[in-house]
């Protein structure tokens, strides 16, 4: 007869799932980390708001045109504070299915897709209010915005 042994190397959860939690993860730490820098950098009132930061665009933009961004999605998105409690929920069923065992592969599906459409949302709104301080900047100071965007990409001169 033969015996069926499992791999010990193999862990319950489909190698898929352990790559899109460790994406989930990096995505969430990068964001996070882009707008604990843009408070380090510009300070608690003038910089962005600890959930909100428009990533590389944030340096290249004037102070003037960070201000009109942020009042622009405080107009756009009242809520925003509001959410915080769904968010913390969502990361919360987000730990209890990684403490689950055996993994519940649905929960944590679910608990995924929750923030990847709350992000999907945020990272939407940015970009139509990114893209619209653009359409609004005259050419000299569009080009302007392009040689600081590639400047604070690393890209040389």
């Amino acid at each position: 007869m033969t015996e069926t042994r499992e791999d010990p190397q193999r862990s319950g959860a489909p190698r898929w799932m352990k790559l899109a939690l460790a994406t989930s993860v990096a995505l969430n730490l990068a964001v996070a980390g882009l707008a604990v820098g843009a408070i380090l950098k510009d300070g608690r009132r003038g910089g962005m708001p600890r959930d909100l930061s428009f990533g590389p665009f944030t340096e290249a933009f004037s102070p003037e045109d960070r201000k009109a961004l942020r009042e622009a999605f405080r107009d756009r998105m009242p809520a925003f504070r509001a959410s915080r409690e769904e968010v913390r929920a969502e990361f919360q069923a987000l730990v209890t299915a990684l403490r689950t065992d055996p993994v519940d592969p649905a929960a944590l599906g679910a608990a995924l897709a929750a923030i990847e459409a709350r992000n999907a949302d945020r990272l939407a709104l940015g970009r139509s209010l990114v893209e619209a301080r653009l359409l609004q900047m005259s050419s000299e100071d569009r080009k302007a915005f392009a040689d600081r965007l590639e400047h604070g990409l690393g890209k040389p001169d």
